[in-house]
């Protein structure tokens, strides 16, 4: 796969980078993010990397490896592959945060009678899963695919506040070959040009 320049990449997520229409109060001290734990078989070691943007409305993840594949030529696991992220988010004093809105963009190549399933969900440790948001893609499907999450500002899922809580990010790709012919191969990958994988995290801030 074709990965970009580091630099090129910054210069497309920085530009793309904008604040949702809820976003209210957004501290102007420096947010950061440590990434505590990479899990899964879509983001082995070395394959994800997460960026925040200058102005504290938003991260990237980069993802480098996240393909799921099913039909002739895949392995017997390919058909599934997942991603657990654990992030420590260093919040400046007074601050809670939420994911307010995510977008995620990718590439499918989906054969008649294949099925492709992208999903994501979010929880903070301690505490249970979001709602699981998920999208089918059913062939036949040949092209770029972009799907944005909305979270209504009142169904916000809040850090809690003075704690230090990871959050987890929790994404999946799936194929399901079904009635598709044997002979061929479907695949879905979670990225525009089949090299990196950029997701767009927007956060929602209020102050404790």
């Amino acid at each position: 796969m074709r990965k970009a320049t580091a630099a090129a990449a910054l210069a497309v997520l920085f530009t793309l980078s904008s604040a949702p229409a809820h976003a209210s109060t957004i501290p102007s001290e420096r947010v950061t993010i440590d990434v505590v734990t990479v899990n899964g078989s879509g983001c082995k070691h070395g394959t994800a990397e997460v960026i925040v943007s200058p102005d504290n409305t938003s991260f990237w993840v980069i993802y480098s490896d996240y393909l799921a594949q099913a039909g002739k030529g895949a392995g017997a696991t390919d058909f599934r592959k997942n991603c657990q992220l654990t992030l420590q988010v260093n919040v400046p004093q007074g601050f809670s945060y939420g994911i307010a809105e995510a977008t995620y963009g990718g590439y499918g190549h989906i054969k008649p009678g294949a099925i492709g399933y992208q999903s994501v969900n979010y929880y903070f440790q301690g505490q249970s899963a979001t709602t699981t948001w998920k999208h089918t893609f059913n062939g036949p499907f040949d092209d770029n695919w972009s799907i944005t999450h909305r979270t209504e500002f009142s169904e916000i899922v809040w850090a809690p506040c003075g704690e230090k809580k990871n959050l987890n990010v929790n994404s999946a790709l799936r194929v399901d070959k079904g009635t598709s012919d044997t002979n061929g191969n479907s695949l879905m990958t979670m990225d525009y040009q089949r090299g990196e994988v950029r997701t767009l995290h927007h956060f929602s801030w209020k102050r404790c």
